[in-house]
């Protein structure tokens, strides 16, 4: 059975007012909420009203005199079979868009913009065709970054679509022949207003092009509002379709039904699917604890729900929207502070401030426990700083970076001597870089050790009084200089040595057989 509680009489009747801090609880404890929204709360935003004396339609009137249309007619698919109604319906169209960019996003929007920035939000669905959604960062099925570029089946992105318009967009325009989607412009609705539909790009490229290459030419398609009348396919009802089922898979436990009169059909299974799902999660729960039943489908409108709805809202608000959104945020100001702390870092990262209160302190962001693994990821990284050599130093070998396998890395140490090993066994080593003034910088070789002319390799001892003037002035001091003594190649010694040896042998073997 539904229950109605009056916004007028909640500073009046204790009922009233203790049953409405209930209604807040229960969208405080929830986590995956579906909103479900209509004209109605839209209807603060300066957007006019169809039907009153200075509404749309009577400025249609005033240019189409002789036509006799009603509210729902102007919305029936049923109008593109007749000229006159044709063009009445695109200058409806105009006005209407004109009227909705200079509106502004109403709390209603913010407050579901809340619900999404602090992961309550499991869904957003709408009737609406102003998309005030989208201003307050609710990315739509209609809006071109949810557009999919695969080739899949799915013509939209449906895990990052916050908000499903169940009617289409106004802001965009559709061809009738190409299904082509386009951004409204104003040259769009200029032409709009004269009752006239502008051409398709698309078609009229592909027409040019068959006419270039002498081909017969297509049809050109006429753009349209990319909106979905009474009695028409939605172009997007299986990503829509879909996008539902993934959320009734998904079991969310509360669902605020705003600003609708629940009378089209297709919204009235929609809901029913929804509320299901939740009356059965909520009854098991609160069966096993024992307690009273929750509200856990809330619609708020100022006009009541037909019997129909009676098994299946729990909670019928009379009043406006926006007036119930701004005590529930109050109330959860109240009773959830900590909330609210966090969600001003995370409301106003987005840009968006206008629910978040005036909390200006976070919590405090240490925590205690094991590490996580991208700060363990920065100490590795900081470790690794240890293993530069300083800016001053630079090695006598340029290595090569090392090769992806490791059977093919060169090992970090060798048992090799650097000064009798062959040059690929031989290690950087690390030397200071320009210690001593330009100035006092030599030439490695004097003029004496290039002038010694051509002396014997063999000649030991001609070496040894060579004037080797061999200076290595980036390590030591000048006047601490003294002549470097040649080293004797100590294998060609030894191997001197056994060719000797073996030269001896020979002559002695000759003498032997020359005394037989």
């Amino acid at each position: 059975m539904t229950v109605t509680l009056d916004l007028a009489h909640a500073s009046s009747d204790t009922h009233t007012h203790k049953a409405l801090k209930e209604v807040s609880a229960s969208v405080m404890k929830s986590k995956k909420i579906v909103v479900v929204t209509g004209a109605g709360i839209s209807c603060s935003c300066g957007i006019p009203d169809f039907r009153s004396s200075d509404g749309l339609y009577a400025l249609v009137k005033q240019q189409y005199p002789d036509v006799v249309m009603k509210g729902r007619d102007l919305f029936d698919a049923s109008l593109f079979r007749d000229a006159t109604s044709t063009a009445v319906f695109y200058t409806f169209i105009s006005e209407l868009k004109r009227s909705i960019d200079t509106a502004a996003p109403a709390p209603t929007h913010h407050f579901i913009k809340t619900l999404d920035s602090k992961k309550k939000l499991l869904r957003s669905y709408t009737q609406n065709i102003d998309g005030l959604e989208a201003r307050v960062g609710l990315l739509g099925t209609s809006c071109q970054e949810a557009k999919s570029n695969g080739k899949g089946k799915h013509k939209i992105r449906t895990k990052d679509v916050r908000n499903v318009q169940l009617h289409g967009d106004i802001h965009r325009v559709r061809c009738i022949s190409c299904a082509a989607e386009y951004r409204c412009t104003e040259d769009h609705l200029s032409l709009f207003n004269q009752g006239t539909p502008p051409d398709c790009p698309e078609c009229l490229s592909r027409s040019e092009a068959r006419l270039a290459r002498s081909a017969r030419p297509i049809r050109v398609g006429s753009l349209r509002p990319a909106i979905v009348l009474y009695d028409e396919p939605h172009p997007l009802g299986d990503d829509i379709g879909a996008i539902q089922s993934v959320d009734v898979g998904r079991k969310p436990d509360l669902m605020i039904i705003m600003g609708t009169s629940l009378k089209v059909h297709g919204l009235k299974k929609l809901v029913k699917e929804f509320a299901r799902v939740i009356h059965s999660s909520s009854s098991s729960s609160s069966q096993a604890s024992g307690s009273k039943k929750p509200y856990k489908v809330i619609f708020v409108n100022k006009t009541a729900p037909s019997s129909e709805w009676d098994d299946i809202i729990d909670c019928h608000v009379a009043g406006e929207t926006d007036e119930w959104v701004t005590d529930v945020i109050a109330e959860w100001k109240t009773k959830q502070p900590d909330d609210w702390k966090v969600q001003q870092t995370l409301v106003a990262g987005e840009g968006d401030t206008s629910m978040s209160g005036g909390f200006k302190v976070t919590k405090n962001a240490a925590v205690l426990g094991k590490p996580s693994k991208k700060a363990v990821g920065k100490k590795k990284a900081d470790a690794a700083q240890e293993n530069i050599a300083p800016s001053g130093y630079e090695t006598d070998i340029q290595t090569k970076k090392a090769p992806s396998s490791p059977s093919k890395r060169r090992q970090s140490t060798s048992h090799y001597d650097n000064l009798e090993a062959s040059p690929s066994k031989k290690r950087p080593i690390a030397r200071p870089k320009h210690l001593m003034p330009a100035g006092e910088r030599k030439t490695l070789f004097t003029e004496s050790t290039n002038n010694q002319g051509n002396v014997p390799v063999d000649d030991i001892d001609a070496l040894g009084s060579m004037d080797c003037s061999i200076r290595d002035l980036s390590m030591q001091d000048i006047q601490d200089i003294e002549p470097i003594k040649p080293r004797r190649n100590t294998k060609r010694v030894v191997k001197e040595v056994k060719a000797r040896a073996t030269l001896a042998v020979k002559s002695r073997q000759t003498r032997d057989r020359r005394a037989i």
